[in-house]
């Protein structure tokens, strides 16, 4: 007996029609929300450097103050027009673009030494076709001194830190981007969670 191989599937993008029809969330701020107001816009890329054009990026982050906004915080410990979750689907660019603010830093967790204050940063998770189980990686600002301290991000190679620092937009003041590599020799650090 003969076994003819058939064609392999990827998983996906069946996820975009529960996921993002009714439950996307791209600004995660008020009028009324405290902190240095932003544009965090996304872009997501395969091994080849070609936009992904149906992933989802689910973002968590701290206030401008470090508080997460968790179930039962009081409204003395968190800020109640900011609730800190975005999810969006990728463009035909790959793109996605969040309004948030900049966190503030938030209690560290280094083994063994008094806990110092992480760097400012946001948790991303990435789900895409192909992809069985999603992608955590977090994204840091350029130039943010609290980065040189933070016991997370010294996790990553040196030479790799780069791919989980986003930068300032030229010319469009507020606007950080941040690019996610999925493979390849850019390949943007993730961490095992």
């Amino acid at each position: 007996m003969d076994l003819t191989p058939i064609p392999s599937q990827t998983a996906g993008p069946f996820f975009h029609l529960a996921l993002t029809l009714r439950g996307s969330i791209a600004c995660l701020v008020t009028p009324q929300t405290k902190g240095e107001l932003l544009r965090l816009i996304c872009r997501v890329l395969d091994g080849d450097g070609a936009p992904v054009n149906d992933a989802i990026l689910e973002i968590w982050q701290a206030d401008a103050d470090g508080s997460y906004s968790l179930p039962g915080k009081t409204p003395e410990t968190m800020q109640e027009d900011f609730h800190g979750f975005g999810r969006l689907p990728t463009d035909d660019h790959g793109q996605c673009t969040f309004e948030t603010i900049r966190p503030g830093r938030v209690p560290g967790n280094a083994p063994g030494d008094a806990p110092t204050p992480q760097a400012p940063h946001i948790s991303v998770s990435v789900f895409a076709r192909g992809m069985l189980a999603r992608l955590a990686t977090r994204i840091y600002f350029a130039g943010e001194p609290a980065n040189d301290e933070d016991y997370i991000l010294a996790l990553a190679p040196a030479g790799r830190r780069a791919t989980l620092l986003a930068h300032p937009q030229e010319g469009d003041a507020g606007a950080w981007r941040f690019e996610i590599h999925l493979c390849g020799e850019h390949e943007t650090v993730f961490f095992d969670v």
